[in-house]
């Protein structure tokens, strides 16, 4: 099939070439926008959805069974507050402190947040589409979340195996290694909306691009198709006799014609496969059961075929109708 190359049409003393709009205004507009609105977007924006993850990480220093920095041995004061009767367990030991388990994982998250952002200003100046923005913020995510999961589960099972090594080693270093991991687990969970905002901001910007790529095209279009009236008109038959002769005007409306007829063809095959596969979808699948009972339905039928060709079997049913009759 021979590739036809477009045509520019005139529109007033200005031709529109579709191949030299999408190369020169169209590219040139959406590379200048998003590079301007890309810039614009700051690392600082995960301030806000932060908060709450950051909030969680100052709770974890008023929850441990040792003493933390600045703080002292919170867990003791807090009970001493609650309870004023209530005396400390005196123990020949002290509980190791993991306080900064809980720092270390947050700066961490952090991290992964930036290194996102950084690889999401460069994939979106290169290629402003939705999959880019979901494949990025769905592997920091799973990341973060594997890293936040995997601490609870590692501590249970030294709380398992700690159980057997006695009370020094179980509640001197499994009880609080647990404890400061389930709080990572929370830290973890409470930080997602952070990846959430930055997927939403770059996808704002993805979206504005293909609002400009939709009207670019349709204003382009509305221009090609009131010259193409114009000069397809009785008043504009006189005028564009040098621009445009007869032959040419009839190749347009033959052209505008085809296409309105090949639109309404895939409008109708488009709808007729979302209906099959709409039927498709909501079937229910063929067991090996279902494949069985088929299988054994269809050789009955070959059986009771093959007796019917049978004179003993005709002669039977004769028999049979001439009883029934009587």
């Amino acid at each position: 099939m021979s590739k036809t190359k477009s045509r520019p049409v005139e529109v007033g003393t200005k031709l529109y070439d579709p191949n030299d709009v999408i190369k020169d205004g169209l590219e040139e507009e959406l590379d200048s926008y998003t590079r301007a609105a890309v810039s614009k977007i700051r690392f600082k924006l995960i301030i806000k959805p932060a908060v709450i993850s950051f909030i969680a990480l100052i709770v974890s220093f008023f929850i441990d069974v040792s003493a933390v920095p600045f703080f002292g041995n919170v867990t003791f004061d807090l009970a001493k507050s609650l309870f004023p009767g209530w005396e400390p367990p005196t123990t020949a030991f002290e509980p190791y402190t993991f306080w900064w388990l809980p720092v270390i994982s947050y700066a961490l998250f952090l991290f992964i947040s930036f290194i996102s952002y950084s690889k999401l200003k460069i994939e979106i100046i290169r290629t402003p589409a939705t999959e880019t923005i979901d494949r990025l913020i769905q592997a920091a995510t799973s990341v973060i979340d594997s890293m936040a999961t995997a601490l609870p589960l590692i501590g249970a099972a030294i709380l398992l195996v700690s159980i057997r090594l006695g009370e020094e080693i179980f509640l001197g270093l499994s009880v609080p290694f647990e404890i400061k991991a389930l709080i990572v687990l929370a830290i973890g969970k409470l930080f997602e909306p952070v990846l959430d905002q930055l997927g939403v901001e770059f996808q704002n910007v993805v979206n504005h691009v293909k609002d400009i790529r939709e009207k670019y095209f349709s204003r382009i279009q509305i221009e090609n198709s009131k010259a193409m009236l114009k000069q397809m008109s009785p008043q504009g038959i006189g005028s564009a006799k040098v621009q445009m002769s007869s032959e040419e005007m009839a190749q347009y409306k033959n052209l505008v014609e085809h296409t309105a007829k090949l639109s309404g063809v895939m409008l109708k095959n488009f709808a007729s496969i979302q209906e099959i596969l709409d039927k498709l979808s909501n079937s229910q699948p063929i067991s090996s059961e279902n494949m069985r009972e088929m299988s054994s339905l269809a050789d009955s039928i070959t059986q009771a075929s093959n007796s019917l060709t049978d004179e003993r079997t005709l002669s039977g049913l004769k028999h049979l109708e001439a009883i029934v009759k009587k």
